[in-house]
């Protein structure tokens, strides 16, 4: 299964209190889809493993304000290995606000010959192909893990507007996807992820939310704030926004 979606995303960090009556505004307009109405409370589980070079290139590109990137990571939804859940290989590409994101799921057994041979199974598949040219070429290997309760809403007629919450984000070092020891670190402790992702033009109302709750869009890179958290030698010219 394949996909690939083009997309602008704004991001804002809030209050939990803010996210309270956020989500109370959105419910006119918007509902819960439906992996969040199955997960209930605050949402489905996301765990991300991200390359990067043996000398955080991905991330000193960030840090300088590259706005053409590519980023590999590889995703599940289940936080111990379990062989009825999907597991997504993702490519993500920014150019400016504009994101592209390429994905494939695999299945556990794809992903586990992968983490132990460094080779996909299906060699002619397109996708998987390319992510594994981007990893040699750049000789990028997996850095950290970041972990998420995501909740997720969409509009209640087809427009491709989707507004998520995410609680309580952390990272951990780890060169796999379902490590058996991690140490975490939360990026902002008390503090929600809320990103708007849309293919046109943001509603009226939308607007009107952002204006009312006096929301600033900002840089929120869930990967550099993992390694800012994880890694406190990185250091940059730009300097270094420290996560405690």
């Amino acid at each position: 299964m394949k996909d690939a979606s083009v997309r602008f995303e704004m991001k804002y960090r809030i209050t939990y209190y803010e996210y309270l009556q956020i989500r109370n505004a959105l419910s006119i307009y918007m509902q819960k889809d439906k992996f969040t109405k199955r997960a209930g409370g605050k949402g489905y589980f996301v765990r991300s493993l991200y390359y990067d070079t043996l000398d955080y290139a991905s991330y000193h590109q960030k840090m300088a304000g590259d706005n053409e990137r590519v980023k590999l990571r590889i995703r599940t939804y289940s936080p111990t290995p379990d062989k009825d859940s999907p597991i997504r290989v993702e490519l993500k590409m920014r150019k400016r606000n504009l994101v592209i994101k390429k994905s494939r799921l695999i299945n556990f057994e794809e992903y586990e010959n992968f983490a132990n041979t460094g080779r996909w199974s299906d060699e002619n598949d397109l996708l998987l192909s390319e992510f594994e040219n981007h990893r040699l070429s750049k000789m990028s290997e997996p850095k950290l893990i970041i972990e998420y309760f995501r909740e997720c809403y969409e509009t209640k007629v087809p427009g491709g507007l989707r507004i998520t919450f995410d609680h309580e984000v952390k990272s951990a070092h780890s060169d796999e996807l379902f490590p058996e020891h991690s140490f975490y670190r939360p990026h902002y402790p008390g503090i929600v992820i809320m990103e708007i992702k849309f293919k046109d033009e943001v509603p009226a109302w939308v607007k009107k939310l952002v204006h009312t709750y006096g929301l600033r869009i900002i840089a929120n890179s869930k990967f550099t704030q993992g390694l800012q958290a994880c890694r406190h030698d990185l250091a940059h010219p730009g300097g270094i926004v420290t996560i405690r």
